[in-house]
């Protein structure tokens, strides 16, 4: 065995991949990422004694360590950095920041638990990094459940790891989100910890994903305005073009204020979709539609769209090399072979001129599709249609909201989301925020008295706008328990930005979630049935089985 991952939902045979991953990853690069996560386990174990005020006091010091950590996390995340060079480099700077911690804990006289820990000492050379990776990975933790446990909770502070790393890049930070971060690294080499506080552990990862997300939501909003119901052009022209994809929205600005009034067009791929929603990116003139679908569909969809591309996070699906010459990456992705442009000095902008200096000598992009769709239905877009929405469903012109959120990808049972959203009733309205919506989102399922059926918040980082709509219809009907409205939810995950929603829907008290296309590698049947027991959370079906459970 040369690795051993089962963080996505297409861990090998739903056990765990053990050569290379499903994704792309090679089995040394996997064994990296678990090296450098234990490498935050030992910052953490340092870090976790600094307080509040501590934190307040050395705000920017604090603030670049809480910016590693998060972005850290977040490269280790499903299909966002395959680069050997990039974990080999990073674990060396996490090595450096955790004997910084070190040393200013002992300055200060502090006493510090698991000190003596092999996370809070080793240290690595060029020769002996990877079998020192080989040694720390999942399956170090013998007793299955605990180790379910230790991965649930780790997955989830990824995923949260992702909406903090961007809301950084808009200059707003959260410090308790962090510190929760480094108490749920540390927990995981704890052997005295129960079941039950473990379980706790992984509801309040839910808190702070919650928390995370309206970090994030608050970050873009305030920069880019409240998104606003949209309809996006899903044809080209006949201009040179980038498609950029991913979510990091700082980016996307910076892109389109660099190409303006160059002759290059920018378009948006998979998870970027969204940008379009805000009103900030409405001035681009260049700015032209959506090319494609979700994540997956790249190697097809980047070798006929001709131009240049730009991955700001996750998903990278590892380029083919009719189109690897002209892929960019940024922030924490990386592929090796493939151009990285690095991050800007402070109070400056990212250099996008060589991307789009390539984009200038390359052909237009090949139409593909044509029309429109619309998006947009974020929560304030929602909440200024709050009449109309609570008239129809008091008509009884809406019986049901169906959460459709999460990821998409490739495995073929996916077509259930389609055929789910087909044979949904004319009743019934989709809320979806995340590349899910692919599997649906250009079918003609019509509207309800000028109400699209399907309603989309925008990216998984917009998947707060679910929650905030649900405690607002919750408010307007006067509920006691968010179980009694009439929402369903039936979510697809692929990778830890889901599962830190799924925690969040859990933490929230949500039940009777439907999940799928399979339930987690990482989830044993202990663990399960306590999902099961408090939640009824639920494997998915037929569509036509699912369909009598969530509409009664």
């Amino acid at each position: 065995m040369s690795m051993f991952c089962f963080q996505c939902q297409e861990a090998l045979g739903n056990k765990g991949c053990t050569v290379n991953g499903i994704c792309g990853k090679k089995g040394d690069v996997a064994n990296l990422q678990d090296l450098l996560i234990y490498a935050l386990k030992g910052i953490s174990i340092f870090r976790q004694s600094a307080s509040l005020e501590v934190r307040n006091e050395y705000a920017e010091v604090c603030g670049e360590m809480d910016k590693f950590i998060a972005e850290s996390l977040f490269a280790t995340i499903t299909n966002a950095n395959f680069d050997r060079k990039y974990f080999i480099k990073t674990i060396k700077e996490a090595i450096e920041l955790r004997e910084m911690g070190k040393k200013k804990v002992a300055e200060m006289g502090l006493e510090v638990k698991f000190a003596d820990h092999d996370a809070a000492n080793f240290t690595v050379t060029d020769e002996n990094i990877d079998a020192k990776a080989a040694t720390v990975g999942v399956l170090t933790t013998e007793n299955e459940d605990v180790r379910s446990l230790r991965e649930l909770l780790i997955y989830g502070i990824k995923g949260m790891a992702a909406y903090v790393d961007h809301a950084i890049h808009l200059d707003h930070t959260n410090k308790e989100i962090v510190m929760f971060m480094e108490k749920a690294l540390v927990s995981t080499l704890d052997d005295s910890l129960s079941v039950d506080e473990m379980v706790g552990l992984v509801l309040e990862a839910g808190k702070f994903g919650v928390d995370a997300m309206a970090l994030l939501d608050g970050a873009n909003t305030s920069t880019y305005g409240n998104p606003e119901i949209t309809e996006v052009n899903i044809g080209v022209r006949k201009n040179p073009a980038i498609l950029i994809s991913g979510h990091d929205l700082k980016d996307m600005e910076e892109l389109l204020e660099q190409t303006n009034g160059t002759g290059v067009d920018v378009y948006t791929h998979s998870e970027m979709l969204p940008a379009y929603y805000y009103p900030a990116f409405k001035k681009y003139e260049h700015f032209v539609g959506n090319y494609g679908n979700a994540w997956w569909q790249q190697d097809k969809e980047f070798n006929s769209f001709n131009g240049v591309i730009i991955m700001t996070t996750n998903c990278l699906v590892p380029p083919k090399d009719s189109y690897k010459n002209r892929v960019f990456t940024t922030n924490n992705v990386g592929f090796d072979g493939v151009k990285h442009i690095p991050a800007a000095k402070k109070g400056e902008a990212k250099d996008f001129s060589e991307a789009i200096a390539l984009a200038k000598t390359l052909p237009s992009p090949t139409e593909i599709e044509t029309g429109t769709i619309v998006g947009g239905f974020a929560h304030e877009q929602v909440f200024a249609l709050a009449d109309k929405v609570v008239d129809a469903v008091k008509s009884g012109a809406v019986k049901k909201f169906v959460v459709m959120a999460g990821c998409d990808g490739r495995q073929k049972g996916r077509s259930y989301y389609t055929d789910f959203a087909e044979a949904l009733p004319q009743d019934a309205i989709i809320l979806t925020a995340g590349c899910a919506k692919y599997r649906y989102n250009k079918l003609n399922l019509g509207d309800i008295g000028g109400i699209p059926r399907v309603l989309d918040a925008g990216q998984c980082n917009d998947s707060y706008s679910l929650v905030l709509i649900a405690l607002k219809l919750k408010e307007v009907f006067g509920l006691d328990d968010i179980n009694d409205l009439p929402i369903a939810y039936n979510i697809a995950w692929y990778e830890q930005k889901a599962v830190a929603i799924l925690y969040s829907l859990l933490k929230l008290g949500i039940k009777d979630i439907h999940l799928g296309p399979s339930l987690p590698a990482f989830v044993t049947p202990n663990i399960l049935n306590i999902l099961v027991k408090n939640y009824n959370l639920t494997p998915i079906g037929t569509p036509e089985g699912d369909l009598k459970k969530i509409l009664g």
